[in-house]
C-alpha cells in the first residue's frame, strides 16, 4: 500500500511538472505566436528620370503625407562603369549622379530632388542620415569630419545649422559641437531631438528641437562618455562600459524609452529620457567588422509593440518585440533581387505600417516592404519576403 501511495504521488508530481512546463511553453508560444508580415514591392520606386543613378543610400525618412525622403552619396559612384554621361567628355549616354536628396510619393513617383552645398551653410563632407521632424522639416547629419548637423524644410529651404563647424573631434563631452552624427530622431511630446553622436563621439546628445540648444547627453549605461579607443571588438570579452563607434541610432519611443544602436558592439541599449539605463540586448553577438545593429524603426500601432532592426552586416531586418527585446523573426538575405539586401543601412515606417529600407556600399537603393498584418511566426529567418500568390 505504501509503495502504491509513493508511486501515485510520483505520478502526480510528474504530471504537475509536465503541466507547468507545458504551460510555460504555451505561454512562450502565445507570446511569439504572431508577428508583422511584410511583402516586398518589387515595383517601388518608379524608375528615375534624367539618367540618374543612386550612390550609397545612407538615410530614409517619412513625412506626414507618407512621402519618402532618401539621402545618398554621389561620390562613391564608379566613374568608368556607372556615370559615363557625367564625364568630360561623356563616355556614354548614361548615367549621372542623382541629387543628394530625393522625395517620392507613396506610389513611388519622384516628386522633388535637391541638396548639396548652398548659401549660408556647409554641406556635410559625407552626409549621413535624413529624418523628418514633427513639423515635416528634414535633419541631416554627416559621418565625415563633420561637427554639425543641418535642418531644411521638406522643399529644401535651409533653416538652421547646429554645432560649431570644423571643431575638433572626437570630444564626447563637448557642449558647442558634435562628432560625426549618424542620425537624428525626435520626441514630439517633449520637443526634443536625439542625436546618435556618433562616428567620432560616443554619446547620445539631446537638443531642443526648435533652438538647437544642447540639453543633456550620456554614454553607454548612462555613464559620462569617454573617447578612449577600445581596440577590436571581442565577442567573448566583457561588454564595454562605453559605446563603441559608431553610435548609429538613438530612437525615442512614445512611452519614454530610448533605444540606442551600439553598432559594432552588436547591442541595443535602452534608456529613459534622462539617460537612466534600463536594459540591453545583444543581437548576433559574434558579428565582427561592421556590426549588427544599424538602425531602428517602430511599428505604427499606438503602443509601438514591434521594433524593426536593420542589420547591414548580416543582410537582414529583425522583427522584435520592443518591450521584451526578443527577436521574433527576420527577413532578407544577401543578394541583388527585390527583398534581399546588400548592407541594409537605414529603416523607417509610414502611417500604414509599411517599411522602407536603404542600402549603402554597393547596395545603392531604396526598397519598400508592404505591411500585410499579423500572422504566425513560421521561420526564424524568412529570406526574401516575396509577394504571395493571391
Amino acid at each position: 500500500m505504501k509503495r502504491k501511495r509513493l508511486l501515485l504521488a510520483s505520478l502526480v508530481v510528474t504530471a504537475l511538472a509536465a503541466y507547468v512546463a507545458q504551460g510555460r511553453l504555451q505561454a512562450a508560444a502565445d507570446r511569439i505566436a504572431e508577428a508583422p508580415i511584410f511583402e516586398v514591392d518589387p515595383f517601388w520606386p518608379q524608375p528615375l528620370p534624367n539618367h540618374w543613378v543612386l550612390g550609397s543610400v545612407v538615410g530614409v525618412g517619412v513625412d506626414s503625407r507618407d512621402h519618402v525622403f532618401i539621402v545618398h552619396r554621389r561620390a562613391p559612384l564608379n566613374e568608368r562603369t556607372e556615370i559615363g554621361a557625367a564625364q568630360d567628355p561623356p563616355t556614354g549616354e548614361c548615367c549621372i549622379p542623382a541629387p543628394y536628396v530625393l522625395e517620392f510619393d507613396p506610389e513611388g513617383n519622384l516628386v522633388n530632388a535637391w541638396g548639396g552645398p548652398g548659401e549660408g551653410y556647409v554641406w556635410p563632407a559625407s552626409n549621413h542620415g535624413i529624418t523628418v521632424d514633427p513639423m515635416d522639416n528634414l535633419w541631416i547629419g554627416g559621418n565625415g569630419p563633420d561637427s554639425h548637423i543641418l535642418k531644411f524644410s521638406r522643399d529644401g529651404e535651409f533653416l538652421a545649422s547646429y554645432g560649431e563647424v570644423g571643431a575638433e573631434i572626437p570630444n564626447s563631452n563637448a557642449t558647442t559641437h558634435f562628432g560625426r552624427v549618424a542620425k537624428v530622431a525626435f520626441d514630439a511630446e517633449a520637443g526634443e531631438a536625439y542625436l546618435a553622436d556618433g562616428y567620432g563621439n560616443r554619446r547620445v546628445a539631446v537638443l531642443d528641437m526648435n533652438t538647437g540648444e544642447l540639453k543633456r547627453y550620456w554614454g553607454a549605461y548612462g555613464n559620462e562618455p569617454d573617447d578612449t579607443r577600445m581596440g577590436p571588438y571581442d565577442p567573448d570579452a566583457p561588454l564595454p562600459r562605453q559605446f563603441r563607434n559608431p553610435v548609429h541610432c538613438a530612437e525615442p519611443a512614445r512611452d519614454g524609452l530610448v533605444y540606442v544602436c551600439d553598432r559594432q558592439a552588436n547591442r541595443i541599449q535602452v534608456f529613459r529620457r534622462d539617460g537612466t539605463f534600463v536594459d540591453e540586448v545583444r543581437i548576433a553577438p559574434r558579428t565582427l567588422g561592421d556590426g549588427s545593429t544599424w538602425d531602428i524603426a517602430f511599428s505604427r500601432d499606438p503602443g509601438q509593440r514591434y521594433m524593426y532592426v536593420a542589420d547591414g552586416k548580416n543582410m537582414k531586418v529583425y522583427v522584435m518585440d520592443r518591450l521584451e527585446l526578443e527577436v521574433l523573426t527576420s527577413f532578407g538575405d544577401g543578394g541583388r533581387q527585390p527583398g534581399l539586401f546588400f548592407a541594409v543601412h537605414s529603416i523607417a515606417t509610414d502611417s500604414h505600417g509599411n517599411i522602407y529600407t536603404t542600402e549603402t556600399y554597393e547596395g545603392k537603393r531604396v526598397q519598400k516592404f508592404l505591411y500585410r498584418g499579423l500572422g504566425p511566426v513560421t521561420a526564424a529567418n524568412q529570406g526574401a519576403p516575396w509577394p504571395r500568390n493571391n
